[in-house]
């Protein structure tokens, strides 16, 4: 167990660093967008292209791959308001219907993305299938966390890594 969490945790780090020089890449690139636009009046294709890029991989790439379930946005006036029996009953309903809805779109995802490799970016000549193949990743990573998150309503309790101390967390008492 101790080298699947070593293996898990490189894994994260790597990923975090990824993330991070997408990032990087974006400001940089963006950087020089200004440069070459306003300082040498000679604006050029491919930055925007490439912040376009870099921010779609860096979106979904750490949705799938970073962040925790519990660092997702949610809406908790309504969800603080219930008892916890309440809370558990959303994240199944909201667990279950997300991941029904992903796992019935995933085909029709996947022959998108396919489809796309007919086309090629204007500035790299990329093929789009390429550019646009982190979305089945991210579309998997959706299914499995939200049925994760309907298990930890039916269960009654959250994987530790989701489990926040701040006054914010979505535990469940």
């Amino acid at each position: 167990m101790t080298q699947l969490r070593t293996w898990t945790d490189r894994i994260s780090g790597w990923a975090n660093h990824l993330s991070a020089a997408l990032l990087l890449s974006m400001f940089v690139v963006f950087i020089l967008q200004i440069l070459f636009r306003y300082v040498l009046g000679l604006p050029v294709l491919w930055t925007v292209e490439w912040v376009t890029i870099a921010w779609l991989w860096g979106i979904l790439f750490s949705f799938t791959f970073v962040i925790r379930t519990s660092d997702m946005i949610r809406l908790d006036i309504l969800y603080n308001a219930v008892p916890r029996a309440g809370r558990r009953a959303m994240d199944v309903f909201a667990g279950l219907t997300t991941a029904a809805i992903f796992a019935y779109t995933l085909p029709h995802a996947w022959d998108y993305v396919t489809f796309m490799g007919i086309e090629r970016t204007a500035a790299f000549r990329w093929p789009f299938d390429l550019v646009f193949a982190i979305y089945i990743p991210f579309h998997v990573a959706v299914i499995i966390r939200m049925l994760l998150v309907a298990w930890g309503g039916i269960a009654g309790s959250r994987r530790p890594e989701d489990l926040v101390t701040d006054a914010e967390s979505h535990d469940y008492d």
